[in-house]
This record gives C-alpha cells, sequence and structure tokens, in this order.
C-alpha cells in the first residue's frame, strides 16, 4: 500500500500527493472514511482521483491510500439473484447495516465466503490445464450450471494435487499446478479491461425477445448490440424491462444506471416475482442487478456499466449467452461530462468530452458471440436505452451510439401518446442483422423474407398515404390506396402492439408470429384480389374476419397455433362468400 494526503476537493474529484508510486485505475481509500475512489491521471507530484461514494464534509489533509490494483469485481457462484449498486456492493446486505440509505465508507462482501458450494471437480491429477480450462462445477441455481474456469492470464500448467468433490467455500483452493497456482472457486476481474477470447464468431442465431415489432422487424441476434433511444414518457425501461423478462438469453445483467428511483423499485420488486416462460421459474434464479440510481454518487454511475458487462463477460466465458441492459448510457454519458467539467478538459459538442465516441466505443465493443478460451461459444448482447432530450435524435449520444450499434429501435413520441406499446417507429428503426438471421428465421419458415419485406412496404406505403389523407381526407382515395390504410391499421393493431399486461399477449412465440403476420397479409391479397374485380371497400372491411385478425394476438395462446390456421382459412372462406352474394345481387 502507498499513503498519501488529499490537497484539494472538487465534489466527486479530488487531488493527493504522495502517491507517485501508485498506477492509472489503481484503487484508493480516501479520506478518514476511506471512500472507495479511482486514479483517473497522474503526474509526477499529483493524482487525480474519482471518488465512488458521497464525500461530502472531505476536506484536504486526509488520507489517501491506494491498494495497489485496478478496480475489480469478485467472480464466482452467487451472483445470480443479487442486487448489486455501481460498485458491486450487495444491496441488501447493506440495508441491513445502515438502513434504506446507504452512509458514506460502508462496505460489504460481493459474495458470502462463508457458504459451502456443492463442487463437482472435472480435472484430475496429470491433465494441462490452460486459461479457460473447465475445472469444476456447481449448480448455482436450478436453471444455471456454474462452470469453474481457469482464469485468463495465468500461466498453463499441469495439475498437481485436486480435492475430491464436495462442499467447498470461495476462499479454499480446490486444484494446484506445477506452475505454483492454487486455483480457487472465486477469481477477480478489472472491469475496465475486457476478458479474452479465441476469435469472434458470426452472429447467425437471433436473441428472441417476444416482441412481435422487434423479432419479425428489426431483429437483434445473440451478441448483437441495439439502442432504443426516445424521449420521456415513450417506454424506453418498459421496453427494456420486457426483454430482460422474456427474452431467451441464458443469463440477464440489467443496470440502472442513473435512472429514477421508482423506475428501479419497479424491476427490484417485480422481478423476483416473475416465472421465466421457458421453464416455468423464477426469473431471478437467471438475473443479476445492478442498482445505481440518479441520487447516488456520480461516479458510481460512471462505473457501473462495466461492473455489469464485466459480469456479464464472466458468464458468457462459460459458454452462456449473455443480455445486458445498460439503462440508460446517456445518464452515463453525463457522469463523463460532469467528471469531465470538474477535471477543466477542454468540452466538445454539447459540452461532452472529446473522448465520449471512444467510450461509447469500447463499451459496445466489448459485446458481441464469441469463442471462449474453452472453445465453447458464447454471446454478450447489449442492449442500451438513450434518453435524448426532448426526443432530439441528432444529440451527441445517440449519433455517436449509432456508429457503433447495428440495431436501432427509435421510440417515436406520438405512438406512446396514442397507447400504442412497445412505441417503436417502423420508420426509423433499423436492423443490420437480417441478412445475418436470414436463414435461421428461413428454416423456421421459408416464406419469412417475403412475409417481413412486405409488411414493411404496406407500412411505408401507409406513411405516405397518410400524408395525402392530411391534406384531401381518405374519401378521395381509391379504394386500393384506402385498403392500404386499411391493411397498416390491421398490422398496426393485431400485430406489431402489445400488452405487456395481458397474460396471452405479453410474450409470443416466433411461429406465432408468423401465423398472425401470414393471416393479415392473407386478408390484404384476398382483399386486394376483391377490389381489383370491383367489390366495394366497405362490403370487405365489414367481414367478421377483418375484426377478428386485430384479435388474434390476445385470443390464441402460444401452444394453439391451428386455432390462428383455421382463422387464416376462414379468411378465404369469406371471401368466397362475399363473392357469391356479390355474384348474387348482380343477377338481380
Amino acid at each position: 500500500m502507498i499513503t498519501g494526503r488529499i490537497t484539494r476537493v472538487a465534489g466527486p474529484v479530488v487531488q493527493a500527493e504522495g502517491l507517485g508510486g501508485a498506477g492509472l485505475y489503481d484503487v484508493v481509500e480516501v479520506g478518514d472514511m476511506r471512500l472507495v475512489g479511482e486514479i483517473i491521471r497522474m503526474d509526477d507530484k499529483t493524482a487525480t482521483i474519482q471518488v465512488y461514494e458521497e464525500n461530502t464534509g472531505m476536506k484536504p489533509g486526509e488520507p489517501a491510500v491506494s491498494l495497489g490494483r485496478p478496480l475489480s469485481v469478485t467472480l464466482g457462484p452467487g451472483l445470480l439473484g443479487k442486487i448489486y449498486d455501481g460498485m458491486q456492493r450487495p444491496l441488501d446486505m447493506l440495508k441491513k447495516a445502515s438502513g434504506s440509505f446507504i452512509r458514506a465508507g460502508d462496505k460489504g462482501k460481493s459474495l458470502d465466503h462463508a457458504q459451502k458450494w456443492p463442487t463437482k471437480l472435472t480435472v484430475k491429477v496429470g491433465d494441462d490445464i490452460k486459461p479457460g480450462s473447465l475445472i469444476a462445477t456447481i449448480q448455482e441455481t436450478q436453471l444455471t450450471e456454474h462452470r469453474v474456469i481457469m482464469p485468463p492470464g495465468l500461466k498453463p500448467g499441469k495439475v498437481t494435487k485436486v480435492l475430491p468433490d464436495g462442499d467447498y467455500d470461495l476462499d479454499t483452493p480446490i486444484v494446484f499446478t506445477d506452475s505454483g497456482l492454487a486455483l480457487k472457486l472465486m477469481q477477480y476481474w478489472p472491469v475496465r479491461l475486457p476478458r479474452p477470447t479465441n476469435k469472434r464468431l458470426p452472429p447467425t442465431e437471433p436473441l428472441m425477445t417476444g416482441l412481435r415489432v422487434i423479432d419479425m422487424l428489426f431483429p437483434i441476434s445473440k451478441g448483437g448490440t441495439s439502442a432504443v433511444p426516445g424521449a420521456f414518457g415513450t417506454g424506453k425501461t418498459m421496453t427494456q424491462h420486457a426483454i430482460a423478462k422474456y427474452c431467451d438469453a441464458d443469463i440477464i445483467v440489467y443496470v440502472g444506471c442513473g435512472e429514477r428511483g421508482n423506475e428501479m423499485t419497479e424491476v427490484l420488486s417485480e422481478f423476483p416475482h416473475l416465472v421465466d416462460p421457458r421453464t416455468g421459474r423464477s426469473i431471478m434464479e437467471r438475473t443479476i442487478l445492478i442498482a445505481n440510481t440518479s441520487n447516488m454518487p456520480v461516479a458510481a454511475r460512471e462505473v457501473s456499466i462495466y461492473t455489469g458487462i464485466t459480469l456479464a463477460e464472466y458468464y458468457r466465458d462459460m459458454g452462456y449467452d449473455v443480455a445486458v441492459m445498460a439503462d440508460s448510457t446517456s445518464r452515463w454519458a453525463e457522469a463523463l461530462r460532469e467528471l469531465s467539467g470538474r477535471l477543466e478538459e477542454m468540452p466538445a459538442e454539447e459540452g461532452f468530452p472529446a473522448y465520449l465516441p471512444t467510450r461509447l466505443a469500447e463499451f459496445y465493443e466489448r459485446g458481441g458471440r464469441v469463442e471462449t478460451q474453452s472453445g465453447k461459444p458464447g454471446s454478450v448482447s447489449i442492449i442500451g436505452a438513450v434518453s435524448p432530450p426532448g426526443g432530439d435524435f441528432s444529440e451527441p449520444v445517440t449519433q455517436h451510439t449509432k456508429r457503433f450499434i447495428r440495431c436501432f429501435w427509435g421510440l417515436d413520441k406520438d405512438l406512446a401518446y396514442a397507447r400504442h406499446y412497445p412505441a417503436i417507429s417502423w420508420i426509423d428503426s433499423y436492423s443490420e442483422y437480417v441478412d445475418d438471421l436470414r436463414e435461421w428465421w428461413e428454416k423456421m419458415d421459408p416464406t419469412w423474407s417475403d412475409t417481413r419485406a412486405k409488411t414493411m412496404e404496406i407500412l411505408k406505403k401507409e406513411q405516405r398515404l397518410e400524408q395525402i389523407v392530411r391534406l384531401i381526407g381518405p374519401d378521395a382515395l381509391p379504394d386500393d390506396q384506402r385498403l392500404i390504410l386499411v391493411v397498416a391499421d390491421l398490422i398496426k393493431n393485431g400485430f406489431l402492439q402489445q400488452n405487456s399486461f395481458d397474460d396471452v399477449d405479453k410474450y409470443c412465440t416466433p411461429q406465432k408470429q408468423m401465423l398472425l403476420l401470414a393471416a393479415i397479409l392473407e386478408f390484404h391479397k384476398k382483399a386486394e384480389a376483391a377490389v381489383k374485380s370491383g367489390t366495394p371497400l366497405a362490403m370487405i372491411t365489414a367481414l367478421p374476419i377483418r375484426e377478428r385478425l386485430s384479435r388474434l394476438k390476445s385470443e390464441i395462446p402460444n401452444e394453439r397455433l391451428d386455432d390462428i390456421r383455421a382463422a387464416t382459412r376462414e379468411i378465404a372462406v369469406q371471401f368466397d362468400e362475399l363473392q357469391r352474394r356479390k355474384a348474387g345481387e348482380a343477377t338481380r
């Protein structure tokens, strides 16, 4: 340890002398209360430290002690189901110690070092092991097997001693090597350093979210990166909640970065009671929550997303597909701006630091589908909410984020105010994963590409026609163009709109999604032919099946797909009846 003293305090930014032997990004315990901080700038005499805790009352002359190591997280069994703050302090433990508000200087161990885990060793004496080698397995929850691997960066060696299968705590060495290593169930990793992998793999499998507008129109792959920008009240947090609840990732890491306390309260109170639709088990058995609300120190907000992505990489290295929800990266960028201002750095656009694009790139580049050091595939998908002031997508955080992602789900305030949720704009949004995922979708249904393309064509035609309707009214349009408006309305209300509070509609399987959309397009095909044959549009819109198509999503559960197929066949029956009725009227 190296001890210095504080010479200057400017909010969460502190300067200290006497830390010349410390390194950049080393952890420092600052002040009489030994608050946790991190060295972010060094010169020959002075270390600049950002403090991650409330430091009101701190004054020059108090000690600053460098611990000689970078800011790291504790990794091991027991992470799942836990709720941490941005520095991986366990909030449940801190609440017992200090009540509803964390006292400055309070600490707690991230994992329970006294708990013993039933461990099955997977190596034997004489085995050669290297970083990424599996040395033991633990059933962490009923949903997740915790795979203890040799940490990256260690020297390969030959196993000289292995403890027998049994119950062990985190601090007991279980495997010994001839290179002098004593491997435990627990390891540490610096949060700002990406964990190494063998190579990147192409994104070929979608991350199924259960939200139809995403899965069908703007899909994201496992290992993909996406942004959810939108004005206040458009549903960014609710969209991420829905994805976190029902997506088919093996592990969820939800980072509440600078969000309002009531939104995090909803997550913390709701998630423990939710049931995973795939397994019937509690969602918390595969979830880690990081709560760093807006009233917590600004520097901790800056580090919280690094904590979250490091936890995600740890489970990715076991061969799991992990999804990270970062809500919101705008609050994180605002923390960078505030700290940059206190450091008296030259501001760039809108006061953000000039290195904002670099930091965003470093974060999103830690996502991806990879071959881990163990040789298994694993992935980290990143879905970051962006909160542009006034919904202005031209502001710096949104614009720079678009450079480093491949999926953009822009939220529309007009849709949100019309109570259309998810309020994802089909005009502003895009996904660059469509071509990568085409093969996967077409194995399930060969018509996927044509169905998606036809749907997007109808929605874009409807947008152009809406501009004409505002000028001259819908009655001035011919029937074939008015039919586009009718079908687009069916797509919006019967497919894109989804009710998170409806037990049937809150989650939709890909098979049901395809059948629902195919039914609406079948109606369009039959209606288009009927209009060309001279059938008045009013007779078509009066058909009972039109109204029923908008209700199929909430009437028919995921497992009753034959009922949707029956409704699709009913379309042909009703149009045939319409033609017979029309022919009968013509003969009279």
